[in-house]
């Protein structure tokens, strides 16, 4: 016996064999259980996802012979032909091969004549959106007052360009895209039944790159087989995919929040040396900093069982939220515009030192000025500084000039400091250096607090309600942390208010803006910009003052 594509011998023949539709099983059965039948019916979604699978299995409904039901016998001689595409009153038609009305007229004609086996004629067209206009129109007075014995079933990708009038004479339907933990069981359940020796992580890969399409995640699983000479391991599967494991994406990131370009370029070059697709690399990085903006904004929204979890949750504590969206969108647009780049690892690396471009000020190396030329004595600077031009946004500041002078820190209304011993282990530090010395995620959460009062075992910590969720994921990992420092013992108390003024990120953030202010006034009320401004017609864009 030939061999049979897993796609087809696993195609589903019943609807309790179908994944990730149930909203539409429930539907159709409950439909067909009560005897309400529709003449005509719509099923959508993308490819792959069972819309003529499910057309066929409501066909066999409709003429099993014991009687219509939801559950068809599968062993009558109607249900047999069905499965086997030889039952004559089931006719499926490719509007993409047959789109003109006289296509559709012949349909029409015979669907007048009672069914030759079957109780019903069923009319499966696929992809309906192809057909002509004129095709459309013919089919408007049948779908609107059709013969009792026939069905149609239309199926299409794309139900935008189903006209209105064809819409409203279906029952619509829409078949969701398969998520990749249903799709991947799916798959362990087949090789099992296959005998195929295979590797978890390997299935979530195959889960992966199938896009939500069942069928294309068994199409993949025969060519992983194949590749793996009878057995799926993980690192064939990779390689076949061409995909990337994204822990050789956390080194990127990590060199990143340190703003360092020399590891950052070692590591693209490394990529480039395994062979990786620049493209998954940056889809796989999209997908990594998605991970990160809900580390940092919604930690119980990442799985449990996310791979490298707790190194996810350590390095979402060194980027802010402003800079993970702008990070994101830098590699969407990158990988959009790999195909324009001189080669592939000219863009890939080119995304990456875009990305290093916009490091926010504490951790982006500063950017000197040129020494001014010599400015013409003849005409004096104006007093007041020229007005502030609106900053565009950081996709489009690339093209702009950036002029950065070093300033000096000003004063800062934190805090008043409180002394710790550090359990002999240290000179005494305020609590705004003891919260940027702790690791990770406990150094986000107490950053955030402002220390209420410290009396023998108990600290007393406020923190806005923004960051609940910060609390109730390292709260516990935080105490642990200050007993260590502080003593053992020690039990740490929150209280949770609307806003903190004198915490160290609140400090560090009015810091940040009071030198963010003083950088402005002083690169305005500079006689060389202005004298740019004024002859040359100059804007000034991107000001950052320098790392302190």
């Amino acid at each position: 016996m030939s061999h049979q594509v897993l796609a087809r011998k696993w195609r589903p023949k019943r609807f309790d064999q179908l994944v990730g539709q149930e909203h539409v099983v429930r539907a159709l059965s409950n439909a067909l259980a009560s005897g309400r039948l529709h003449h005509a019916y719509l099923f959508t979604g993308t490819r792959g996802v069972g819309k003529t699978t499910l057309a066929r299995i409501l066909a066999k409904c409709l003429n099993c012979i014991p009687g219509v039901t939801p559950q068809p016998c599968g062993e009558c001689a109607a249900c047999r032909e069905i499965d086997s595409g030889r039952f004559v009153d089931l006719i499926e038609l490719d509007a993409a091969s047959n789109t003109g009305v006289d296509n559709m007229r012949e349909i029409l004609e015979d669907a007048q004549y009672a069914p030759t086996a079957g109780r019903y004629k069923v009319y499966i067209i696929d992809e309906v959106h192809m057909l002509s206009k004129n095709a459309f129109n013919a089919m408007l007075k049948t779908l609107e007052e059709p013969p009792g014995h026939v069905i149609f079933i239309l199926a299409t990708t794309d139900p935008q360009k189903v006209p209105v009038t064809v819409l409203s004479r279906c029952l619509q339907f829409n078949l969701k895209q398969m998520p990749p933990g249903h799709v991947a069981g799916h798959l362990k359940n087949v090789l099992e039944a296959e005998n195929v020796p295979f590797e978890a992580g390997a299935l979530n890969l195959l889960a992966r790159a199938a896009a939500g399409s069942m069928r294309d995640a068994l199409s993949l699983t025969d060519q992983a087989i194949a590749y793996g000479s009878g057995q799926i391991k993980e690192d064939d599967t990779r390689a076949m995919l061409g995909v990337i494991d994204q822990a050789y994406l956390l080194p990127v990131l990590e060199a990143l929040a340190d703003g360092d370009g020399p590891r950052l370029m070692n590591e693209a070059a490394e990529l480039a040396a395994r062979g990786f697709s620049f493209d998954a690399a940056l889809q796989d990085l999209a997908g990594l900093l998605h991970q990160v903006a809900l580390a940092l904004s919604i930690p119980e929204a990442v799985a449990e069982d996310a791979p490298e979890r707790e190194r996810l949750f350590e390095l979402a504590a060194r980027f802010d939220p402003e800079r993970v969206q702008v990070l994101y969108q830098i590699a969407t647009l990158g990988r959009r515009d790999l195909e324009w780049a001189p080669d592939e690892y000219a863009g890939f690396s080119m995304t990456l030192l875009r990305m290093l471009a916009f490091a926010p000020s504490d951790t982006a190396p500063a950017t000197r000025a040129a020494p001014p030329p010599a400015r013409p004595e003849s005409r004096p600077a104006p007093a007041a500084p020229a007005p502030r031009p609106a900053s565009p946004p950081p996709w489009d500041q690339a093209a702009n000039e950036a002029i950065a002078i070093p300033l000096t820190p000003g004063p800062s209304d934190e805090a008043p400091t409180l002394r710790y011993p550090a359990c002999g282990r240290g000179e005494p530090g305020d609590w705004r250096a003891l919260a940027e010395s702790l690791p990770g995620a406990t150094r986000q959460l107490a950053l955030q607090c402002e220390r209420l009062e410290h009396s023998g075992d108990t600290l007393r910590l406020r923190l806005p309600e923004s960051q609940k969720s910060l609390l109730d994921n390292f709260g516990g990992k935080l105490e642990a942390a200050l007993a260590e420092k502080l003593g053992a013992g020690l039990k740490v108390e929150f209280e949770l208010t609307v806003a903190t003024q004198q915490s160290p990120a609140a400090a560090r953030a009015r810091e940040q803006a009071a030198r963010q202010a003083d950088a402005e006034v002083a690169i305005h009320g500079d006689p060389f910009v202005q004298a740019l401004v004024r002859e040359c017609d100059a804007t000034v864009t991107n000001i950052r003052p320098l790392a302190a």
